[in-house]
């Protein structure tokens, strides 16, 4: 969690005879199937930020350029595994956490539908938050790795060892029978191919340069891999966000805080325009919170059935949507104004995938003088970005399934990583 007083402790609790001595579940369960484990990475304080900076550390910079950040919260693990000094990790994601960083760092992850995998006695922040819970996700320098990774904690059968997790066993058939509708390179069959909502912007906050010329690419690759795309225009992002961010602060920060006295550190700079100490939302407010969170994910499930007749009429249902995983790529440290690409997807419980795509270049990714930003967070985002410092930083996308497709968003990140690889070895 990054709190210094947690250091010597047990997740803020000083008794000696359980620091050290407490497992969370699924650590139980990876060490269980064979797993060696060697290391921490670091993360911010309180998880809560799309960078990685505590006081116990400092900040942990991107390894392809360090002029960006790593993202947040599983910044050091991304960094590390795109350092190959590992091949997979375990990180949390309540807005991005296991996405971010592994767009930024140019490798793979995960992120889960909660409730899929265990979260039984790990680090978590604001805990009694469970309407829309954080998840814990993998990471790796492969998308096989994360199919290893989720393979082997539901064959421990989680769900006996913790009631929260949704007693669904790994489903090989779901995967295999995506992976059976185009060829190795990822062309699609004949009679069986993928149909992909893309998302191009969230008519928020417009995406630099090279997420746009990413975006590009691998929509490109699915066409020409044989595939279906359709525009993606569901619901306003905003709303969700909104109404994510509204849950993340309903306890007033009062979880944050009680963990910043452990020691008496400061909050970061960069959270302190976010969670100063507040009183917390009553309690009609959250249940309103949590009617309209409810009511947006039906607006995005009616949107999503609605669409099974786009394109060509064809009646066939929307597979998953590409979307870019931020507005920018490995972004400048302090310069991270918008989650709303990510945050939508928590609010929607959905399954995510992350792939990397290219690299920010400055001879191709010009700055686009024509733009003008449609409000204050698109204009600082906007004038944050410099082809030259953001030179070499990598550009990923996420591929979004619905709740508890996990094999399937597995299997057409497969694909897509596939069809990416034979366009860019022509």
């Amino acid at each position: 969690m990054g709190y210094v007083g947690w250091i010597g402790g047990n997740m803020g609790v000083t008794d000696p005879t359980k620091t050290h001595q407490v497992e969370s579940q699924i650590t139980k369960e990876l060490l269980a199937c064979g797993a060696v484990l060697f290391c921490k990475t670091s993360v911010p304080q309180t998880l809560l930020i799309g960078d990685t900076y505590n006081n116990i550390i400092g900040r942990t910079l991107n390894p392809h350029n360090h002029n960006l950040s790593c993202g947040g919260s599983s910044g050091g693990e991304a960094a590390l595994m795109a350092l190959r000094g590992s091949t997979l990790g375990v990180g949390t994601d309540i807005g991005g956490s296991v996405r971010i960083p592994a767009a930024f760092c140019g490798i793979f992850s995960l992120k889960p539908t909660p409730e899929r995998v265990s979260y039984r006695d790990a680090a978590n922040t604001n805990p009694g938050q469970n309407t829309y819970r954080s998840t814990l996700g993998f990471m790796s320098t492969s998308l096989e790795g994360c199919e290893l990774a989720l393979k082997s904690v539901l064959s421990t059968r989680p769900w006996l060892q913790d009631p929260a997790v949704v007693p669904i066993p790994y489903r090989q058939e779901v995967l295999n029978d995506v992976l059976s509708r185009a060829d190795a390179s990822g062309k699609a069959k004949a009679d069986r191919p993928l149909k992909l909502g893309i998302l191009w912007r969230d008519g928020g906050v417009e995406p630099h340069p090279p997420i746009r010329r990413g975006m590009a690419i691998v929509a490109q690759a699915v066409k020409k891999a044989g595939h279906k795309l359709v525009d993606w225009n569901p619901p306003p992002h905003a709303i969700a966000q909104k109404i994510h961010y509204s849950f993340l602060l309903a306890d007033g920060a009062r979880d944050v805080h009680d963990n910043l006295l452990l020691s008496g550190e400061p909050l970061i700079a960069d959270l302190q325009a976010y969670f100063n100490l507040k009183d917390p939302i009553p309690l009609l407010e959250y249940q309103d919170l949590t009617v309209q969170g409810l009511a947006y994910e039906q607006a995005y499930s009616d949107y999503w059935n609605s669409m099974s007749g786009a394109g060509d009429d064809d009646g066939q249902e929307v597979d998953a949507i590409i979307m870019p995983v931020a507005p920018h790529a490995a972004v400048i440290p302090g310069r991270y104004y918008h989650l709303g690409y990510t945050e939508v997807v928590n609010l929607l419980n959905y399954s995510a995938a992350v792939i990397p795509v290219t690299k920010a270049d400055r001879g191709v990714d010009a700055v686009d003088e024509a733009y003008e930003p449609v409000n204050k967070v698109d204009r600082a985002n906007w004038e944050t970005y410099d082809p030259e410092i953001y030179h070499g930083a990598p550009v990923g996308v996420q591929i979004v399934a619905r709740k508890f497709e996990e094999e399937k968003v597995l299997g057409i990140a497969k694909l897509v990583h596939a069809a990416l690889l034979n366009v860019q070895s022509v």
